[in-house]
């Protein structure tokens, strides 16, 4: 129990009949009487207040949490007492967990539910826990706080970007992916699989009218196509020592689970057969690439247990066993960090060796810490020296992508926070340019 402002305020009125008591002795007594008639307050305010059991107060999210999104945690309460209740409560989030407000306020209407909202964001994947709810809410008359614990502890699973894969669900549905970037998802007129007859249009080649359906139906009839089904993709993702490197307080490992992800459901969604390879200094993971959303379920379980190694990535190793088990065609992105000297020597060689076959795309995040750094003004010796070597590592990673560019391998460099929708584009480009 505590006590509000204005329990403190009629309590410091008892001060003043306590000075003139010094003068006229009877006004102790008759102050005495004030107090004990305050603290008989307090205690009808208290026991008016009720107990907890008065409320029903629940905690709502959803059972898998998304990784370096903003998750929406809900908490609702429901008044059974027949009269407004001010409240606040307090919820107990994992603490590595980035959250807006745990601490929400209210006024509990007679008989009445109320529902707020907050967001919790997790930087890294894996098992967590909630803790209690904590309640306080004030009596009828204003004088004292209750304050209680609603048991309310569970645990919390924090996997790949979920709410992303939702999102681009729902658009798609809308046909409103240019929102999130996107320009094309379904590319019409454009492949060599059979998509449908229409009616001939002026802007239509004439290379695509379908001569029989003209004659039959007596209207010139032009055949439309679709990109081809079917192909194979392939994510490949470097789990060595340099993808635990941090970018904006989230491992560059996690920005990339987040982008296969996201595109092992795009991929799998427009038909083709999606794959899944991790490797650091050996193959820790292989999927076959195959169609339906239950691959694509089987990568999200995968992923979620993905951890980086502390250890040079071998890619002769990694790449070498992808060549070794993948005879057929297919798109092989390449999800790694550019850190330069053999390591680099050895990723130009079996990715060109890949080349020959499959059509290679290696992705790498880019750091916006160094670009700033190189970009900015020295001020002393010290920062003269920070972007010497932050050039110098530009210089390297640009020289790696041109050289990969020449070999015939596709290069994608981007920031962290824009890496899953970069992705997404490049390979609908490629798709639609029949180059898989």
């Amino acid at each position: 129990m505590q006590l509000t402002p204005r329990s403190a305020l009629l309590l410091l009125l008892a001060a003043f009949p306590l000075i003139l008591a010094t003068w006229w002795p009877l006004l102790t007594w008759l102050t005495l009487v004030y107090i004990l008639f305050c603290l008989s307050l307090f205690f009808l305010d208290w026991q008016q207040a009720q107990p907890i059991s008065t409320f029903e107060i629940a905690r709502h999210h959803d059972n898998r949490l998304s990784l370096g999104a903003d998750n929406i945690i809900t908490l609702t309460i429901r008044n059974r007492q027949n009269r407004p209740v001010p409240f606040r409560i307090r919820d107990e989030p994992p603490d590595p967990f980035h959250t807006t407000a745990r601490i929400l306020s209210g006024t509990l209407q007679r008989r009445g539910r109320w529902r707020g909202t907050y967001t919790v964001r997790p930087l890294r994947r894996g098992d967590y826990a909630f803790g209690n709810l904590n309640l306080r809410w004030t009596g009828p008359l204003g004088l004292i706080t209750r304050q209680d614990v609603v048991p309310a502890a569970g645990p919390v699973q924090v996997f790949p970007n979920l709410l992303d894969v939702r999102r681009y669900d729902l658009l798609l549905r809308k046909n409103r992916l240019p929102e999130i970037g996107l320009r094309h998802a379904r590319l019409l007129g454009q492949g060599t699989e059979f998509e449908r007859l229409r009616e001939y249009t002026p802007d239509d080649e004439y290379r695509r009218i379908n001569w029989k359906a003209t004659a039959r139906r007596r209207r010139p009839i032009t055949t439309e196509y679709q990109t081809e089904r079917s192909q194979n993709i392939i994510a490949v993702l470097d789990t060595g020592r340099m993808m635990q490197s941090p970018v904006a307080e989230m491992a560059k490992l996690d920005y990339a689970i987040n982008a296969v992800l996201l595109l092992g459901y795009v991929a799998g969604g427009m038909g083709d057969k999606v794959g899944l390879m991790t490797f650091a200094d050996q193959v820790d993971t292989y999927l076959a690439p195959r169609q339906g959303r239950r691959q694509f379920y089987h990568m999200l379980e995968r992923l979620y247990a993905v951890e980086a190694q502390p250890v040079e990535p071998d890619y002769r190793t990694g790449l070498g066993y992808l060549g070794r088990k993948q005879r057929k065609r297919a798109l092989i992105i390449l999800f790694t960090d550019l850190a330069g000297g053999a390591g680099m020597e050895s990723l130009v060689s079996n990715i060109t060796f890949l080349a020959r076959r499959s059509l290679p795309l290696v992705v790498t995040i880019s750091d916006p810490d160094i670009h700033a750094v190189a970009a900015g003004r020295p001020e002393d010796s010290l920062t003269v020296y920070r972007q010497v070597a932050a050039n110098r590592l530009l210089d390297d990673r640009r020289v790696v992508l041109e050289y990969l560019e020449r070999q015939g391998v596709l290069t994608l460099d981007v920031p962290a926070n824009s890496l899953s929708l970069a992705v997404i584009q490049r390979y609908l480009e490629l798709k639609g340019q029949h180059r898989l």
